[in-house]
């Protein structure tokens, strides 16, 4: 896909993080980009740095999600790009004994359904209703009518103690993204996915110095956090390079999780 200033982007959790460094990486390149997220005040500043616009939007809420789209056409035209970076995670084993009185829990439901809900059925519902979008426009000389990038975790795959819920989200995201890249592949629309490994971003920035040493010395090569750019340069290269489709790639620093 050529990107340009006749091309827009939506990035969902585009406020901070990974998804900040993807929309300057995209308006970098003159891209107009939309940025949904809930953090307004981050938002708002970013979408000023980049000449973009803010929409506050939900992925868990269906309304919420279709007001954030109306509002960026309406700003920039139909987006030919989605990148979804929104999504969280929690650590609850999924049965455990208090040290304490030897009480027995489990995972509550509700908390399993949030991480569900946020991470796998909010990109899925802002895939769908973007494709939708996506198919009312004219290729571009390549083909592609749109691209969209997802954003799962090396925790997919690597899954570590109390997280239950936020692998199997991810995992959700990996094994839809075939399939949807399957569906959309008629109609010239590219899905691919990205399975980050630890990221220095403002999850991690909360954590102590020792902590976050401790995490980048984990990484057999560079020993050190991931910098969101280099996110965002993978995404690039999935919207960019037109035979880059239906791929989950990691980018971990050949990172494989222990059990904790």
């Amino acid at each position: 896909m050529k990107l340009d200033q006749n091309v827009a982007a939506v990035v969902t959790g585009g406020a901070s993080g990974l998804g900040a460094a993807t929309a300057r990486a995209l308006a970098a390149k003159g891209v107009k980009v939309a940025i949904f997220d809930l953090q307004e005040e981050k938002g708002q500043a970013l979408a000023a740095e980049i000449g973009g616009i803010f929409c506050e939007v939900n992925v868990t809420d269906e309304a919420s999600v279709d007001a954030g789209f109306a509002k960026a056409r309406d700003a920039h035209g139909q987006e030919r790009v989605l990148v979804n970076c929104a999504g969280t995670g929690n650590a609850i084993k999924t049965a455990s004994r208090s040290k304490s009185d030897g009480s027995i829990k489990h995972f509550p439901l509700d908390a399993f359904n949030w991480i569900i809900q946020i991470n796998l059925v909010g990109t899925f519902r802002c895939i769908a209703k973007s494709a939708a979008g996506m198919l009312t426009l004219d290729p571009q000389e390549d083909g592609d009518r749109g691209v969209i990038v997802n954003t799962a975790s090396a925790a997919a795959e690597d899954g570590q103690i109390g997280q239950a819920a936020y692998s199997a989200s991810k995992a959700g995201v990996v094994g839809m993204t075939l399939p949807i890249a399957r569906d959309l592949s008629g109609e010239g629309v590219r899905v691919n996915t990205i399975l980050p490994g630890i990221f220095n971003t403002p999850l991690l920035a909360a954590a102590p110095q020792n902590v976050r040493d401790a995490l980048g010395a984990s990484v057999p090569h560079p020993k050190r956090l991931g910098d969101p750019a280099e996110f965002a340069h993978l995404a690039m290269t999935m919207i960019e390079n037109g035979y880059f489709n239906g791929e989950d790639v990691r980018l971990d620093g050949a990172i494989r999780m222990a059990p904790r």
